[in-house]
């Protein structure tokens, strides 16, 4: 993986690890009713989830970071150890490669949890909600796709 990639990466984590974190909370970021994210790949705002919703996907998430936060430190830990080995002024390709399989190997694993609570909490939507959060996906997917639109996703707007 390119330095850039372990950047944006790591970046990309961080910032799920803290939507997870806001959602668990009683409100989260997009307003008083909690609805700005799902799991943490999984956009729920403007799907008008019930309350009986909201609460199980703040059930899910909470039974979930036990197993969560140690992979987002462990990766957190790698990330430093790669840096300050970068900055050492003495780089080992094979202590590099080293960090970076172990890397991988704990990306691998919060990826497979992320899905796992994105299923969960699929589960939970009514049919309405499922279409809609497909229509949003395919859009989205779609702008993705036309790296020469400029502008923000289609489902960015402010519900």
């Amino acid at each position: 993986m390119k330095p850039s990639n372990w950047k944006l990466s790591t970046a990309a984590l961080a910032v799920a690890l803290l939507a997870m974190a806001a959602v668990a909370q009683d409100g989260g970021p997009r307003g008083p009713r909690g609805e700005g994210f799902g799991g943490p790949g999984m956009g729920l705002h403007g799907l008008d989830l019930t309350d009986a919703q909201r609460a199980q996907v703040k059930q899910i998430m909470a039974a979930e970071k036990p197993t969560l936060k140690p992979l987002m430190q462990q990766e957190m830990q790698n990330h430093q150890q790669m840096t300050a080995l970068v900055r050492s002024g003495s780089f080992e390709e094979a202590k590099a490669q080293a960090i970076a399989a172990q890397e991988a190997q704990i990306h691998t694993q919060i990826a497979v949890e992320r899905a796992k609570i994105d299923a969960q909490v699929y589960q939970l939507l009514t049919p309405d909600q499922k279409t809609k959060l497909a229509e949003r996906q395919a859009k989205r997917t779609q702008w993705m796709q036309q790296p020469e639109q400029a502008g923000p996703p289609p489902d960015a707007s402010n519900d």
